[in-house]
């Protein structure tokens, strides 16, 4: 593949000789050479962007391709539905794009990232949920058998043909064990986190929304036990809010984790109110030791192998860390709110 752009002509070059040399090729999509071809195209003037960009996605899209499963698919490229052009439309009959100094990163995302931050720090991989999903991954990969009572705690959004709007992050689980238990042959543990948007049936209020983000996790390995569930998120929970917290755990139950724990903190500095030991903790998300059925859907033997998997909503990690006090601001549109951020 030939590019236009001398940048992205280098830059892909350089790429294709680091991608021979690395023992896991998913790092070049994390390459600083990459990101900065998106950070440069920011800068050029409206007329220039079209085209770079393309050629960018395109570069993406092929290093994707080679560090996944080998196979380059050259056409593939996304389609905005919502753009007022298409990608026939010539270079100078492109609208004008908002200056960038208009807009700014919206304090969901800019949590996202950080949240995220701080696991790739800690060995952890990103994967992305979907918006969109079926039973099996809703419910019959996460041990919810047809029947089980359990699924009337899911209000969920469905389509007549049996599309489901995921009403949690861990229908994400099945697919990246799948993905990743090469890893374990390897010796090395199954460590993913994936934030992504769901959707409830809900009653909105100050703390509740039929929309927002979770954090699902999961980790895989020989030997891994409660306390590993405990040290990965009492350290995540310390970085996050920069200062050291207390954390227990108190018997749950999910179909897809057991032994099934809610998590809590002490609360932080910020939050602290009254006296009594109920005023002192936060219970912040759902987690537990992967259920061996759940392992099993994943062709990964519980007899050999354990992990454990935690999920939490983002918007109240943001609430408490920012002292935002309504959660129907996030998805308000307000820029009174926004420019806060």
């Amino acid at each position: 593949m030939s590019y236009q752009n001398p940048d992205v002509a280098r830059v892909a070059e350089e790429l294709m000789a680091k991608l021979d040399s690395l023992p896991d090729k998913k790092l070049i999509l994390r390459d600083p050479l990459l990101r900065g071809l998106f950070d440069q195209l920011k800068t050029l003037p409206p007329q220039e962007r079209a085209l770079f960009g393309k050629e960018v996605n395109e570069l993406r899209l092929k290093l994707n391709s080679l560090a996944g499963d080998g196979i380059v698919i050259e056409e593939q490229l996304p389609i905005d539905i919502t753009a007022p052009w298409d990608v026939n439309t010539p270079v100078d009959k492109m609208p004008d794009f908002f200056p960038t100094e208009q807009g700014s990163i919206h304090p969901l995302m800019q949590e996202i990232e950080s949240i995220c931050n701080i696991y790739q720090r800690m060995g952890f991989m990103v994967e992305e949920s979907r918006e969109i999903d079926d039973d099996f991954h809703m419910f019959e990969s996460l041990n919810f058998p047809a029947g089980h009572p359990a699924r009337d705690d899911y209000d969920t959004f469905m389509t007549d043909e049996g599309l489901i709007a995921p009403a949690h992050t861990s229908t994400m689980q099945n697919r990246v064990l799948k993905k990743y238990k090469d890893s374990l042959e390897q010796g090395e543990p199954i460590a993913v986190v994936i934030p992504g948007r769901v959707f409830r049936n809900e009653d909105l209020d100050v703390t509740h929304e039929h929309t927002f983000y979770q954090l699902e996790g999961v980790y895989v390995g020989e030997g891994v036990n409660v306390g590993n569930l405990i040290a990965t998120l009492g350290a995540f929970m310390n970085e996050y809010f920069s200062q050291q917290l207390k954390t227990k755990l108190q018997p749950f139950y999910f179909p897809f984790t057991e032994p099934s724990f809610e998590f809590a903190i002490e609360r932080p500095t910020a939050l602290k109110k009254g006296n009594t030991e109920a005023d002192q903790w936060l219970e912040l998300l759902g987690c537990g030791m992967i259920h061996p059925k759940v392992l099993k859907m994943a062709d990964i033997d519980p007899e050999i192998y354990t992990g454990f998997a935690w999920g939490g909503g983002i918007e109240r990690l943001v609430m408490m860390k920012h002292g935002i006090e309504d959660i129907r601001h996030f998805e308000s549109g307000k820029l009174e709110f926004l420019r806060q951020f």
